[in-house]
């Protein structure tokens, strides 16, 4: 079997969520076939995404079905010019230097306000996609309230290289970077806008974040300049938002969508938290912030509704333990993130998808 043949016969392969098969998108690159050895170049670069992985498990099972040994590649950085990375996207991205050139996928979370549980969105995401075997970092761009550390139980201190490179801890099998790594726990981060903007400019520049599949970003609440000067500094792959379900979020969250917008960055969907609270003693449930708000604000902007965590105390306990529920095999409210993990994973592949589909 030669190259055209196997094109062909993956030709008969559909993506899903793009309706059209995998070679007429463009999502199969260099084929080389060497006996009954063949090696397929696939952009599928959301790990943790269930619908890359059937695909990619389409792939394999059509090739062997074929009598065919498969191994499966990804683009390399320096030729894969049509990524959805950070090297590819990002209209407000300054200068000629390539800003984190290892970063595949930089995800921010973020909120129009302060107290819908946004940073354990973060951490939770984070450590899901770790857990699903990516390669991922967490950045907590929360100058004034950085909080991340806790919530991992994270107490080093980032270290140094000869070229004063900075090394980020890790955490749960992910690099995390905080300034409340960097400062006393009781310290008070008092900084002006223009510390602040070289304080993230300068951690996103001399950080040896290295080869990643996903930044995760906690950016602080609000429209502020921390977001814009990652806006303008780092091409964004797509951002979730947070809101809880009450009409004062809501307001609050489509504040933020707007700031997106006017920066043309993809919204990968929306989070409801502290959705429904089930009581333990009685087990009924009570919508203490509402219901349905978050779900409702997505169908309204036409945007995905990336999934509900309920108002659940072992949440707060595992963020005062550093121990990410999500990662708790055996707890409902556990599922619930890891739902939203997979969610957002797939939207992060659909961006990577069509825009090596265009």
């Amino acid at each position: 079997m030669d190259e055209d043949a196997v094109r062909e016969v993956l030709a008969g392969i559909e993506d899903p969520d793009l309706g059209d098969d995998i070679v007429s998108l463009g999502l199969v690159g260099d084929v080389t076939v060497a006996g009954d050895e063949v090696t397929v170049e696939v952009a599928l670069e959301a790990p943790g995404s269930p619908v890359e992985a059937e695909l990619s498990d389409s792939i394999v099972e059509t090739l062997e079905a074929e009598g065919l040994s498969v191994t499966l590649t990804t683009a390399d950085d320096d030729t894969d010019d049509d990524a959805i990375g950070v090297e590819s996207l990002g209209p407000d991205a300054e200068g000629d230097a390539e800003p984190l050139p290892g970063v595949t996928n930089v995800i921010a979370v973020t909120s129009g306000k302060g107290g819908v549980g946004k940073s354990t969105i973060s951490v939770n995401l984070a450590a899901g996609l770790a857990a699903q075997g990516a390669d991922v970092a967490l950045f907590d761009a929360d100058m004034y309230g950085p909080n991340v550390p806790r919530m991992l139980g994270s107490t080093g201190q980032p270290r140094a290289t000869e070229d004063e490179k900075i090394i980020p801890p890790e955490a749960y099998g992910m690099k995390l970077m905080s300034i409340g790594l960097m400062v006393g726990e009781d310290d008070p981060v008092i900084w002006r806008g223009a510390l602040v903007h070289n304080t993230i400019t300068q951690l996103i520049d001399d950080v040896e974040w290295g080869e990643l599949d996903y930044m995760v970003v906690d950016f602080p609440p609000g429209t502020g300049d921390t977001q814009l000067t990652f806006l303008q500094s780092v091409p964004i792959t797509g951002s979730v938002i947070v809101t809880t379900p009450q009409e004062v979020a809501i307001d609050d969250a489509r504040r933020g969508l707007q700031m997106f917008a006017r920066h043309d960055t993809p919204v990968l969907g929306i989070v409801e938290n502290m959705s429904t609270f089930v009581c333990p003693d009685c087990g009924s449930e009570h919508d203490i912030f509402g219901a349905g708000g978050g779900e409702s604000f997505a169908a309204d902007n036409e945007m995905p509704f990336l999934g509900a965590i309920p108002l659940d105390p072992s949440i707060r306990t595992g963020g005062d333990e550093g121990k990410p529920i999500v990662l708790d095999d055996d707890s409902e409210t556990g599922q619930a993130f890891r739902d939203m993990v997979a969610e957002t994973a797939d939207m992060v592949g659909i961006l990577n998808r069509q825009q090596h589909s265009q």
